[in-house]
């Protein structure tokens, strides 16, 4: 959430930035909020005129009583009550138009970062880095990892729609095997990097999604257990991240380095034809998160680590891959500045997303009231980043059609040890 300070400081730069995100209503609902602060400001006078009032003649009823001057303290005293009946009136005004402005801000997206392109979608990102080699294959023709899946027996695609329904797979022998050599694969190389493994719990409150940034924008998208009022997590980013919510950290506490296996949920509401075949768009996949709570200043030193930790992971991977900086139209809702890995499908002939890295600035953190106390004892807003480390899904999808053989499967030598076996035949 934007903070109420910069809104009022910089109303045109807020703007101006929020245009790079194609907001249409920035300039209305910026101003309402600058007006709607106004109301505040000038109840908030005379709500401490009131007081001061209060405290006035408050000292002066006893100062009468000891005169005996009873009729003057009683009329002291019904003129105090008055005051504070209007300072009630005050005070809800106060709430009134604070929660107003709260819930204005809440539909406000980030700012994005001045270094983040203009464009409106994914034809305007800019490849900032290519890596790794496009197979090639002799002799055959790859096939897609859906049919890969069925042909050595790894993925039953139909068995989970029979459970559940469609984009909830069934993964069997070896596929289960990889599954899980990609979570540890992971989870020990961000271990390795200095990320405190921690295991999250799969639903989170209401106040944790509105913490990070889910609600009130992305609540269609996630399942939601209405009789309970929880919600399954679209990321290990919701959880991990609201550990911090409510909590004032020293600042030689930070950066703080967390990293997180869990399921991840999504409704993926509106998807549709050839990009959600097979691995390509689940409603549950696995994720290894990992998460940085930083001081300002060191943020963007956090996010090209947080980059160079993926782009290590495709690299041993042995994918061929590249690297977007999106452009302001591409953007989530809470980032200030996202870059996505894609690795690219043999079979599919087409790019493949796998792991956004974004740095949310102060945003989320002023939702979250995540703080640290500076040195000279003031108090500032955190920034908070996350990144995928990696998704499996569309990794695997990857592995598996560019990996493949004229016999079977290669796996690449980072993950032979997880798996147990170096071919899938």
């Amino acid at each position: 959430m934007l903070t109420l300070k910069m809104i009022l400081e910089n109303r045109d730069e807020v703007v101006r930035r929020l245009g790079k995100k194609h907001f249409k209503d920035a300039a209305t609902m910026i101003d309402k909020v600058i007006g709607i602060d106004k109301v505040r400001r000038t109840t908030q006078r005379e709500l401490d005129d009131k007081l001061a009032q209060i405290n006035q003649q408050s000292k002066a009823i006893g100062e009468l009583m000891k005169k005996g001057l009873k009729e003057e303290a009683a009329a002291a005293k019904a003129n105090v009550a008055a005051l504070k009946e209007m300072t009630t009136e005050f005070k809800a005004r106060m709430e009134n138009a604070e929660n107003e402005i709260r819930n204005i801000l809440l539909q406000v997206p980030n700012l994005p970062n001045e270094t983040v392109p203009e464009g409106f979608g994914a034809e305007d990102n800019k490849v900032e880095k290519m890596g790794g080699e496009n197979p090639k294959f002799e002799g055959f023709k790859p096939l897609p990892h859906w049919e890969l899946a069925k042909k050595y027996d790894l993925i039953d695609f139909e068995m989970g729609v029979k459970i559940t329904g469609a984009g909830f797979p069934i993964y069997k022998g070896k596929g289960a095997r990889l599954q899980r050599a990609l979570i540890n694969f992971f989870l020990d190389e961000a271990r390795n990097a200095g990320y405190l493994e921690i295991e999250p719990p799969y639903v989170v409150n209401e106040a944790s999604g509105y913490g990070t940034g889910q609600l009130p924008d992305k609540e269609g998208q996630m399942y939601h257990a209405t009789v309970d009022n929880l919600y399954l997590i679209p990321t290990a980013e919701v959880p991990v991240t609201n550990i911090f919510r409510d909590v004032i950290l020293k600042e030689d506490e930070l950066p703080q380095k967390m990293c997180a296996y869990s399921a991840c949920f999504r409704r993926e509401a509106g998807s549709y034809g050839k990009d959600v075949r097979g691995l390509n768009r689940l409603h549950q996949f696995n994720k290894v998160e990992i998460v940085r709570i930083d001081k300002p200043e060191h943020s963007y030193q956090s996010l090209d680590e947080m980059i160079a930790h993926v782009e290590n992971l495709v690299k041993k991977l042995e994918l061929p891959y590249r690297i977007l900086r999106l452009c302001g139209g591409d953007m989530s809702f809470t980032s200030a500045i996202t870059f996505d890995f894609e690795v690219f499908s043999a079979a599919q002939e087409r790019w493949l997303e796998v792991s956004s890295v974004s740095n949310f600035e102060s945003y989320q953190a002023n939702r979250l009231k995540c703080r640290y106390k500076t040195s000279e004892g003031k108090t500032e807003l955190c920034h908070t980043l996350n990144g995928s480390a990696l998704a499996l899904p569309r990794i695997v999808a990857a592995l598996l059609e560019n990996h493949q053989t004229a016999d079977g499967i290669r796996i690449p030598a980072a993950l032979v040890p997880y798996c147990g076996f170096d071919k899938i035949d």
